[in-house]
């Protein structure tokens, strides 16, 4: 009896832990839905950027020669002057008065110059017959050379006095575009290269150049480039998404900051239109390498372990696993994968959140990966020198 009693407990308790299995495995959660896609592989071009400003190709602050009243302005606040136009007027009768002073002094001096060369002709004559001594015909030369210095002079008065006329009369130095008038006519002004006031500016900018800093590994790398050939930039402006305009690298600096181990850098671009200013901020790019074949997936596929930058793929049995890879830039909104994947390889492309551990089951459906167009570029932290990539073929 007691045997059977036993049995019976155990068919019991067998029974009681079936049920609580089947009644576990029915209420396990499905394994979460995730869009796989294998890596898109095209040929990509790496760009390296930089922040940099807009600088005239040429600056000149505009000053008088000469002190004096201004007397009229001839140009309008912000046209375009070209080498040689008339900009202000200085009143010039100061100048016209020295001048006329100083041809009177040249003419005094150019006759006591023809009395000493008559003096002297009539010495040497009477030398001859012993009527003057040696003594008087050498004082008589004297004169002469004396008058012929004086003569010199004048003649370098007049053209100074000349000088000072023409410099009434100030013209633009260079071809450009003119600021606004800094003095109206009526004032006085002081003359001199530095001391004098600066009357207006001109900045030459069609061309214009583009200045921005690099580093010396950036710098190594152009130099061997530019052996080659001039290295192309591409440029845009602070408000444009895309890079329109194109200039050339024409100068490098002759050393690199100790302090912050960046170098000088200068292209010169086109500036017909005129619209680029100088001072204005723009956002250059050059060609950091060749062309070559890269893999890519979306930004959102990658996930951050502590220091490892990881992508997660799916096997054939629908387990994930964890793949670190190195990151490059970004090319029409895709990442460059530099290593790390294989092109055969299935990579979660969403549901990244989904994956709690590696080696879960997922349900995988297979998606596409598509170059996102237009999209703003941020500039990449993980991956230098390169900050940017294009599509170097767009019909792959």
């Amino acid at each position: 009896m007691r045997t059977v009693k036993i049995v019976t407990a155990s068919v019991v308790m067998a029974a009681a832990l079936y049920g609580c299995s089947q009644q576990s495995e029915a209420q396990a959660p499905p394994a979460p839905a995730v869009t796989v896609a294998t890596p898109l592989v095209r040929t990509v071009q790496d760009w390296d950027e930089f922040t940099g400003r807009f600088e005239a190709t040429q600056a000149v602050d505009v000053r008088a020669r000469v002190g004096g009243y201004i007397q009229a302005v001839h140009f309008r606040d912000g046209d375009y002057v070209r080498r040689g136009q008339l900009l202000f007027t200085l009143d010039p009768r100061p100048a016209q008065a020295g001048l006329a002073a100083a041809r009177a002094q040249l003419a005094q001096a150019q006759a006591q110059l023809n009395l000493a060369r008559t003096e002297l002709s009539r010495a040497e004559t009477l030398l001859s017959s012993q009527a003057v001594s040696q003594a008087e015909v050498d004082t008589r030369r004297g004169a002469v050379q004396q008058g012929e210095a004086s003569v010199a002079a004048a003649n370098a008065a007049v053209r100074a006095r000349q000088l000072d006329l023409e410099f009434t009369r100030v013209t633009a130095p260079i071809s450009g575009r003119v600021s606004d008038r800094r003095v109206d006519p009526g004032n006085l002004i002081g003359g001199g290269s530095s001391a004098g006031d600066v009357l207006t500016t001109v900045l030459a900018s069609a061309p214009i150049h583009f200045v921005f800093d690099a580093s010396e590994a950036l710098l190594l790398k152009y130099q061997r480039q530019i052996r080659q050939g001039a290295a192309p930039v591409e440029l845009r402006l602070q408000d444009e998404g895309t890079f329109t305009r194109t200039g050339t690298l024409d100068f490098t600096d002759n050393a690199i900051d100790t302090a912050s181990g960046v170098i000088r850098l200068r292209a010169i671009v086109p500036n017909g239109d005129g619209f680029l200013k100088p001072g204005m901020f723009g956002q250059a790019r050059l060609a950091g390498a060749g062309t070559y074949q890269a893999m890519l997936v979306p930004d959102a596929a990658i996930a951050t372990d502590q220091a490892r930058r990881i992508v997660y793929v799916v096997a054939a049995d629908g387990s994930v696993a964890p793949r670190p890879v190195q990151l490059g830039p970004l090319a029409e909104g895709l990442r460059v994968i530099r290593s790390g994947l294989r092109p055969t390889d299935r990579v979660i492309i969403n549901g990244v959140q989904r994956i709690q551990q590696p080696g879960m089951k997922v349900k995988a459906t297979n998606g596409r990966i598509q170059p996102v167009a237009q999209q703003q570029q941020a500039p990449v932290t993980t991956a230098a020198p390169a900050s940017t990539a294009t599509f170097a073929l767009s019909g792959d």
